[in-house]
């Protein structure tokens, strides 16, 4: 008879057999299997069919982590936002629209023609979210920091703000920060791909951050929790870049 103990370690098991007649001791060491890391694309093989064309990525998929995962970020860039700007372009081919810029389009949208309201929005503001994303730290300074402290308080009620905007955002949807019509800093939100610069929405005015809030932004890491999400991105806001957008608006 033969009894066969059976140990599991953190780097190897251990299978000892053991004999009840000459106590004799085997030991088989089998190496634990190795975790293969998953395998990313390169987002400068990702390409449009048409005129708007993707806006690349100012740095790698896996760049972002552990915030943002690098599969999220693939399948967000050469799956979801390829797929707006490709239905743009069939929606604008052989039109008026395909000489606008895409503020054009959006600043004169016809709310009523859905597939052209969906596809320009969500090539807006996915090309402003990737722009206001990045690996390196910042914070916001100069006149910035100014127009914040002076319009909402301070920073981190912005960020207070920003976070309430896209959590209490039914569904999908974005947060926004934007310079307002009266030249003030504003925080809202938009349902789907609506965005600010669309004809009678509830905020209204020049967008220098948006966050996506659509599942697909966060869902394979966070899942349901968007809260973690919203807190987690502030760690890889490009605050020079916000800057760099809020200074476009004062120059017009």
């Amino acid at each position: 008879m033969k009894k066969v103990f059976v140990t599991l370690a953190t780097l190897s098991l251990i299978v000892t057999l053991q004999s009840c007649q000459d106590k004799n001791m085997v030991e088989v060491v089998v190496d634990e299997p190795v975790k293969e890391e998953a395998v990313v694309g390169n987002p400068e093989n990702v390409k449009a069919e048409g005129k708007f064309q993707m806006v690349a990525l100012p740095y790698a998929y896996n760049a972002l982590e552990p915030h943002i995962d690098a599969k999220t970020m693939e399948i967000h860039y050469s799956k979801h936002h390829l797929g707006y700007t490709n239905n743009l372009n069939k929606e604008i081919e052989g039109k008026d629209l395909a000489d606008k810029t895409i503020e054009e389009i959006l600043t004169s949208l016809d709310l009523e023609n859905k597939a052209l309201r969906n596809n320009a929005g969500g090539y807006y503001n996915h090309n402003l979210f990737w722009e206001i994303l990045s690996a390196e730290k910042s914070a916001p300074s100069g006149a910035l920091l100014d127009k914040i402290n002076a319009d909402l308080g301070s920073v981190d009620n912005l960020i207070t703000q920003l976070k309430e905007a896209g959590a209490k955002q039914f569904g999908s949807g974005w947060a926004w920060l934007v310079v307002n019509k009266d030249g003030k800093l504003q925080v809202g939100s938009t349902p789907n791909q609506d965005n600010p610069l669309m004809p009678n929405m509830a905020i209204s005015g020049t967008p220098i951050l948006g966050i996506d809030v659509w599942e697909h932004a966060y869902y394979l890491h966070y899942q349901n929790k968007r809260a973690d999400y919203l807190d987690a991105i502030f760690n890889v806001i490009n605050w020079n870049k916000v800057a760099e957008k809020f200074e476009a608006t004062q120059a017009k």
